[in-house]
């Protein structure tokens, strides 16, 4: 141990595991070294004295719901399902005991638990509605691992979505610091520079100056798109995430005037050139929700090595009213 870092060496504990709960126990000052909480930068020389108070695991208030799910594959480690639109993915305000979560339970699936929190299984999200393949964890090792490989950027993700606007790259690549929005704090926005342009990725020594005091302008996020179809300003993309920031694919395309059909927080905007014709109107105000699909999903199996990828296509009706105007 001696040299690493001090929340490294605590992941190598068979009681911790993984290192998110080496850093769960560290951020909840449960762990004091040479009597003094301990932070996860510090080196080990050697010689130290560690003392680790674990926290007592809460008894969980989730309820199952019992809600059919379409899973692709299941074995002890790991699921994968198609999320439907509409299904929150884990217990917030509004949403106690709705969740996929909560069907998760229902089906009677085994899910990481960490320390009690009150999201278990979930390595990553889909916003409630947008539709999709989802990975889930059931047990820490695996979602440790599972979660190492969306910070690494080793997963692949393809999304599908429908946007309006005044689109006329065929491919591109849309890049930004991603931070709460200054006036809004449901909405995401991309961090500007002093001439209202999307601030350039800085290297470390510039994040270290001015005027962000040594802390990050958001976090970098990336996103490429490939338009698939058109008619006339609406159009059908397939967008690969290098990144998956929350709300990512939803802020870089309605901040370059080509929001999604029917997004409610970052569609209300009338974008130059906006669909005219009557057919197109209808259209999208036929499509029940937001146009977002996440059809494609690749990681490595943290236990056996196999690399797994799966499809899936939009629902039944999204996909006929896609087919209906992109023929």
């Amino acid at each position: 141990m001696i040299g690493h870092r001090l929340d490294k060496a605590l992941s190598f504990l068979p009681e911790i595991a993984t290192r998110s709960r080496a850093e769960y126990l560290l951020a909840h000052e449960c762990v004091s070294l040479q009597g003094k909480p301990a932070k996860g930068s510090t080196r080990l020389k050697g010689g130290e004295i560690l003392l680790i108070d674990f926290p007592e695991k809460a008894d969980s208030t989730l309820q199952p719901l019992h809600l059919p799910l379409d899973i692709l594959w299941e074995d002890s480690d790991l699921l994968v399902l198609n999320k439907p639109a509409g299904l929150v993915m884990h217990p917030a305000a509004g949403h106690a005991q709705d969740t996929l979560v909560n069907a998760l339970l229902g089906y009677g699936a085994e899910l990481s638990m960490k320390f009690g929190e009150d999201r278990p299984g979930i390595v990553h999200r889909l916003d409630r509605d947008t539709s999709g393949l989802v990975v889930i964890a059931k047990n820490d090792f695996v979602h440790e691992h599972l979660a190492q490989q969306f910070r690494n950027r080793t997963t692949h993700r393809l999304y599908e979505a429908v946007c309006f606007g005044p689109l006329n790259k065929i491919q591109g690549t849309l890049q930004s610091y991603l931070a709460r929005h200054p006036l809004d704090r449901k909405k995401y926005a991309s961090v500007r520079d002093e001439n209202r342009k999307p601030l350039r990725q800085l290297t470390p020594d510039e994040i270290s100056q001015h005027p962000w005091q040594g802390q990050r302008p958001g976090k970098w996020s990336v996103t490429h798109f490939r338009r698939l179809k058109s008619l006339q300003n609406l159009h059908l993309l397939e967008l690969k995430l290098e990144t998956g920031r929350t709300h990512q694919i939803r802020v870089h395309l309605s901040e370059n005037n080509w929001p999604l059909v029917q997004d409610p927080i970052y569609g209300r905007i009338n974008p130059t050139g906006g669909p005219a014709e009557h057919q197109i109107r209808e259209w999208i105000e036929k499509f029940p929700r937001l146009a977002l699909h996440a059809k494609e999903l690749g990681f490595v199996h943290p236990k056996t090595g196999q690399g797994l990828h799966f499809q899936t296509p939009w629902p039944a009706v999204e996909q006929a009213l896609i087919r209906e105007i992109f023929p």
